[in-house]
Order: C-alpha cells, then structure tokens, then sequence
C-alpha cells in the first residue's frame, strides 16, 4: 500500500476521499468502490493490464481486513486506515474514543465547542477541538499542520459550503449512531407499551440520573426527537425547539425536564 500512496497527507487524503465517494453520501460504494481499487492498481503496477478480475481480487482482499463494519462500503475512517501512514491519520483519534451512541454526549461536545452560541462551529471553533483532541492523546503538532487539518475537514465535512459546520456535519465527523428514537413507534403501541417505551426513553436521556432531564440532556432529546420529521436540522432550529419544549413541559420553570412534566406533554401518566 506504501507504495501506491506514498508521502499521502490530508490534504492529498480528503481530494481521494471527495473525487471517489462521487455522491457525497458519506460512503465509498458500488461502482465507487471499483473505481478507487482499479486507480490503486493503476498506481501500485503503472503499465500493466488492469482487468476486471484483478480489481475484484484487490477489492475482496483489502474490504476483508480494513472494512470493518461489514458493509461492503467504506467510510473515511476506514479508508484513511487503509491509505493514510499513521503519523498522517489523525481520523484515529476519533476511533480510539468509545463510538458515540447518545445525543446527550454529542451535545455537550456541540455546546463545548460553539464558544459564540451561534448554532454553528466556525473554523477557529473546529481548529480548537482539534487541538483539544490531540493534547487529550498527547500527541503534539505543528502550527502549520494544524491548519492543514482544520482546512482539509472544513472541505470535506461543510457540505453546503458556508465555511462552517451544523450540526449534521459535526455528528458525521464524531460518527454518532443512529438516532436512539428509530426504535420507537410510540404511536403505533397500546397505552401499556407506550409507557414501558417511556421508561427506555427517559433513562437513555437522562444520564446523569437526576430524575429529570437538563442541559445537553434536552438537547439531546430534542434533537433526535426533531430529527424524526426533520433529518436536517441546524444548531438554530435546535435552539428555538429547545424553548418551545421547555415552555410546554417545564410546569415549574426550573429550566428542567421532571421526568412526569415529559410524561404529562406525551400524554402518559406514571407512577411517581
């Protein structure tokens, strides 16, 4: 592999990540995926004859080891693991970190780091969670390759090309499961279901046990919540969701969520 992709850095990393995942979906698949192993044949052998089932070969062989999750397809983890010389790929700090399952955790993260309360994470914002990131690995670098970084991600991860990141684009950044709340069809259940789901729901939002959900808890809340109907939604959309919910549900203006205040807005009565 060193020798198809040598001196690669991220900056040569993210223009092979943006020219072969053609769609912008996020993935490296289907005829995307043939594409990028029939260029690697053409750089690891210049001049030979590149077939069909050379290309096939080198895809079962590479998918096997560094595809991961099993799906066939690559994403940019996965595929800077597989082309990127380790003291370039940066991207494995992010997967050495337990993979983010809970909203809760990615807001506080959001709010963290969204140091001017704008709804979005500018350039400066983004290069100081870099930073915070490779001082947490104790890992130093330069100035100039910090901006280097910082750049690369902005034009690979700002998808509509604002010079900033919503919230969508931070969450493929930090790879954030998929949304807790898929799991629920709580208008499709009896009454009895409804609040067993209730349970499951309240204790995966409240993490810090409290009883009652605050803070990036609410955040979190709302923002898988609003993300049912909305698969899009920015750090503004969120802000002014989170008012409208605590206005409805927070009977006694504690700036809280009670776990019976949630349960009276859905409609449920439960056993105090």
């Amino acid at each position: 592999m060193d020798s198809a992709f040598n001196n690669l850095d991220a900056t040569g990393f993210f223009e092979i990540w943006q020219h072969f995942d053609a769609d912008d979906n996020g993935y490296i698949e289907g005829k995307e995926l043939d594409d990028f192993f029939r260029h690697m044949l053409k750089k690891l052998g210049p001049g030979d004859d590149v077939t069909e089932e050379k290309v096939q070969q080198l895809k079962k062989r590479f998918m096997s080891v560094y595809d991961a999750t099993a799906d066939g397809r690559l994403q940019i983890q996965e595929l800077a693991n597989m082309i990127l010389p380790e003291d370039e790929n940066f991207l494995l700090l992010f997967r050495r970190e337990a993979p983010l399952d809970n909203s809760v955790e990615f807001m506080k993260i959001w709010r963290k780091y969204d140091t001017d309360s704008s709804g979005y994470i500018s350039a400066v914002e983004l290069k100081g969670f870099l930073k915070d990131l490779f001082i947490k690995h104790k890992k130093s670098i330069s100035p100039s390759k910090m901006d280097e970084y910082t750049d690369a991600m902005m034009k690979i991860f700002d998808k509509n090309k604002d010079g900033r990141l919503d919230l969508n684009d931070l969450a493929r950044i930090l790879a954030l499961q998929e949304n807790f709340l898929l799991q629920f069809q709580m208008d499709a259940c009896s009454q009895e279901e409804r609040k067993r789901d209730f349970e499951k729901i309240f204790s995966h939002y409240d993490v810090s046990q409290t009883g009652a959900l605050e803070g990036p808890e609410v955040d979190g809340f709302v923002k898988d919540m609003m993300e049912l109907v909305k698969p899009s939604i920015t750090g503004p959309d969120l802000d002014k969701l989170r008012v409208i919910l605590l206005r409805h549900c927070d009977v006694n203006k504690d700036g809280k969520i009670q776990k019976n205040e949630l349960a009276l807005c859905l409609g449920l009565k439960i056993k105090q």
